[in-house]
């Protein structure tokens, strides 16, 4: 069979033509102004960003990302990208129908007792629709936009643009290690049929956790670019910010397990903590979990990157310098010597701080959830300014983005907890054998292998 969507070069260049207008207008402009000398960063961030938020597609997405990755942008472009909303303008019913069509054959409506016409999300990849299949099961259908590959490699393409702004304005980090691990994850977020495997692996990781909840996959309705899983009941996060602070450190709790159990366990981490990624189940009226809903971005680390993670943990808890440096070798981290190392020290006493702390603690005191890490950053940016270009190991990308965003999850939640005591119950039985062997056994059973 013919796809006849994949990567089509009329879509892709379209794409480009529409997408490099809009970022290489805001690019030229940039330089100018620091040709002439007339630098405003904030109105030419509120000029990219108002260019990015007429564009559906991958570079929203990306534009976002980024925008969470302490360090990456310069601070006022991250405050614009950041306003940037996911929700996009959904497709039409008989768009719907055609792109249905299109994925399960003209008799689609007869595989399903009920297909809701209006979309339950919309995102910037694809839209969600509940239905109820033939068995009776509720399921969400969570179907992509049409000639999202062509858009992504032509978006991708675009993404140079916006680093290389940012090279050129400061040099202090090297972000094409960066450009590429973005690049690899958003690609792998077009492919539902590996999405379906990431949820069976998470299903397979937290089987034995009641606290988080994964979907099931109905693999005879879904397709590559069409995945149909459970429905799950829940409502948003936030909805639980005033609720007793026992419900309130109940959830940071459960979120804490579905982030950092299958990293410290498995070297497998979710990507992306976005707040429309999951919903609060409740029992008997009262919260008792999060529904982990999108399996899209999904990274798989070496067991060895893991240990490195642990190891720095414990160079830093007994301030053994020769284990701290060990940690960043094992990451990839060139030429170390003590004044880049003291410098990427600001930045893990800050990610470790609340778990090196025996205490019941919030993660930070007297900071938003939107301003989480931004201080730390800057501080550690203005130090490699001296010492820089440092390019930043790729596995940092999503690694930092998990850390933020679930810092700024527990920021929502005014959660109080003894961090130090969760990480160290997470980690009691490491070993870099022990993860690497979990692993090989999830990946096997999730088809990943």
């Amino acid at each position: 069979m013919v796809d006849e969507e994949r990567n089509r070069f009329s879509a892709r260049a379209a794409r480009y033509a529409r997408v490099g207008a809009n970022v290489g207008g805001v690019a030229a402009r940039i330089a100018g102004a620091r040709l002439m000398g007339l630098d405003r960063d904030g109105n030419n961030a509120a000029a990219l960003a108002s260019a990015l938020g007429g564009l559906k597609g991958p570079l929203m997405k990306v534009a976002q990302l980024m925008a969470t990755i302490p360090d990456v942008l310069p601070p006022e472009y991250a405050a614009e990208l950041q306003k940037l909303q996911s929700d996009a303008t959904p497709m039409g019913w008989a768009f719907v129908r055609r792109r249905m069509m299109a994925e399960l054959g003209r008799d689609w409506e007869q595989k399903f007792a009920s297909f809701e016409h209006a979309p339950s999300a919309a995102a910037s990849l694809g839209q969600v629709h509940k239905a109820v299949t033939l068995a009776g099961a509720r399921v969400a259908c969570k179907l992509q936009y049409p000639d999202m590959q062509a858009a992504v490699e032509a978006d991708l393409s675009q993404l140079d643009v916006l680093f290389s702004i940012h090279r050129r304005m400061d040099g202090a980090i090297d972000t094409r290690e960066i450009a590429r691990e973005i690049g690899e994850r958003v690609r792998e977020e077009l492919d539902y049929r590996r999405e379906a495997k990431h949820a069976a692996l998470y299903a397979h990781i937290l089987k034995d956790e009641p606290k988080v909840r994964v979907p099931g996959t109905h693999a005879d309705l879904s397709t590559g670019r069409l995945l149909t899983m459970d429905w799950l009941d829940g409502e948003k996060i936030l909805g639980f910010t005033e609720h007793p602070l026992a419900e309130r450190n109940a959830l940071a709790q459960a979120m804490f397990a579905a982030w950092w159990q299958p990293f410290s366990r498995f070297g497998v981490i979710h990507g992306d903590p976005h707040l429309g990624n999951y919903t609060v189940f409740s029992v008997d009226g009262r919260p008792a979990g999060i529904n982990l809903l999108d399996y899209g971005c999904i990274r798989i680390f070496p067991p060895a990157f893991v240990a490195g993670v642990v190891d720095l943990y414990r160079g830093l808890m007994a301030g053994d310098d020769a284990r701290v440096v060990h940690a960043y070798e094992t990451w990839g981290f060139k030429g170390l010597k003590r004044e880049l190392i003291d410098v990427l020290n600001i930045w893990a006493r800050f990610i470790y701080g609340p778990l090196m702390d025996d205490r019941v603690r919030t993660i930070a005191d007297g900071v938003s959830p939107a301003s989480y890490g931004r201080k730390e950053a800057f501080t550690v940016h203005t130090a490699l300014k001296q010492l820089g270009p440092v390019t930043v190991p790729r596995e940092f990308v999503f690694m930092d983005r998990a850390a933020i965003g679930l810092g700024g999850v527990f920021l929502h939640l005014k959660a109080e907890l003894n961090f130090h005591r969760l990480f160290e119950e997470a980690i009691a039985d490491f070993s870099e054998e022990g993860v690497a062997a979990r692993q090989a056994e999830g990946l096997k059973v999730a088809g990943l292998a």
